[in-house]
């Protein structure tokens, strides 16, 4: 095993601890186990990573990656598993995306609405997950519909069930499960943006933020990230393109 320089463990593992920030709020990037548990793509890169730091795990479990990111003052975590967004980039330095997934809408199955640019209409109200990568993407976006903003994706559906609105903007496989079991609503076709999931670091982490995007880039190469999403039945799920 190659020695990891010390300036790369001093970002990535002070006292060596990696500290993963983990969202169950995104069940692409992690899911809850029988136990209670992480488990899903984010989990086993934070567990490859920490291995080949040759350091120990600790995950941080949040329920939106809205907190996630508001958690960066707090310095509880070393690396975080969230979308690319430029508000974001002012102070975390991602990787290149290691999964690209797509933000669409549930509607009512009789809703007339057949398109995601349908929906940005005067009038409409659309339901989003605070500080979640669409919500971000959509506040500076859309041009007439309103969003109202739940505390999390998942309480994003409730809200929109809840308050009658037009729609729920989400990340596709989640909101296609709650289409699946109730036929009273149906997901819409096409995106309204590609979500590029990556590997943060503080901004000022700058030799962790290098190993960060070779480690990325060499999981995509040899098949972890894809291996890693049909482990936690993401099969279905784009793995992003070599850089």
């Amino acid at each position: 095993m190659s020695v990891i320089n010390r300036a790369i463990t001093n970002d990535l593992a002070p006292q060596g601890v990696l500290r993963a920030a983990i969202n169950f709020g995104n069940p692409v990037l992690a899911q809850k186990a029988q136990d209670g548990s992480p488990q899903g793509v984010s989990v086993a890169l934070a567990k490859a990573l920490a291995e080949e730091l040759g350091v120990s795990l600790e995950m941080v479990t949040f329920d939106a990656a809205g907190k996630v990111f508001a958690a960066l003052e707090e310095g509880i975590w070393n690396i975080a598993f969230l979308a690319i967004e430029p508000v974001r980039e002012e102070q975390i330095a991602f990787s290149e995306p290691y999964v690209v997934i797509e933000g669409t809408y549930l509607v009512a199955a009789d809703s007339p609405y057949q398109h995601v640019q349908d929906l940005d209409q005067p009038g409409l109200r659309l339901a989003v997950g605070k500080g979640a990568a669409y919500d971000l993407f959509l506040s500076r976006t859309l041009n007439h519909a309103q969003l109202e903003r739940a505390e999390t994706s998942a309480g994003a559906v409730d809200l929109y069930c809840e308050k009658n609105l037009d729609a729920a903007a989400g990340v596709r496989q989640p909101l296609e499960q709650v289409a699946a079991g109730n036929p009273k609503y149906r997901v819409l076709d096409g995106a309204f943006t590609s979500i590029r999931q990556a590997v943060a670091v503080p901004r000022r982490c700058e030799a962790g933020a290098a190993y960060i995007r070779d480690f990325v880039e060499r999981k995509k190469a040899d098949g972890f990230v894809q291996a890693a999403l049909a482990q936690g039945g993401q099969a279905d799920v784009t793995v992003a393109p070599l850089a």
